[in-house]
């Protein structure tokens, strides 16, 4: 499997800029906020989840939507990309 060019400081900063004003407009949801939060640092699933003290496949399942994650391992996740867990408003 091809690895992805790990990325520079200044391009995960980007990464968690553009993440963080999808979320403020409620254009972010958990599976793909998952996989680009990932891809952001340049790790495959494997690496992402033994970072988090994860399976590979559960990875998989919350990126696909499969997952029921816990709020645990969801603090774990964002916490990564200096995020926080809560409610945003659907907008209108």
């Amino acid at each position: 499997m091809a690895r992805w060019k790990k990325p520079t400081k200044e391009e995960i900063l980007e990464n968690r800029q553009t993440l963080a004003e999808r979320a403020r407009t409620g254009n972010l949801r958990l599976p793909e906020a998952v996989a680009e939060i990932r891809r952001g640092f340049g790790m495959t699933q494997e690496e992402f989840a033994r970072m988090l003290g994860l399976t590979r496949r559960q990875i998989a399942e919350i990126e696909t939507g499969a997952a029921n994650p816990t709020l645990e391992t969801l603090v774990k996740i964002g916490r990564l990309f200096g995020f926080s867990i809560g409610f945003v408003p659907k907008g209108n």
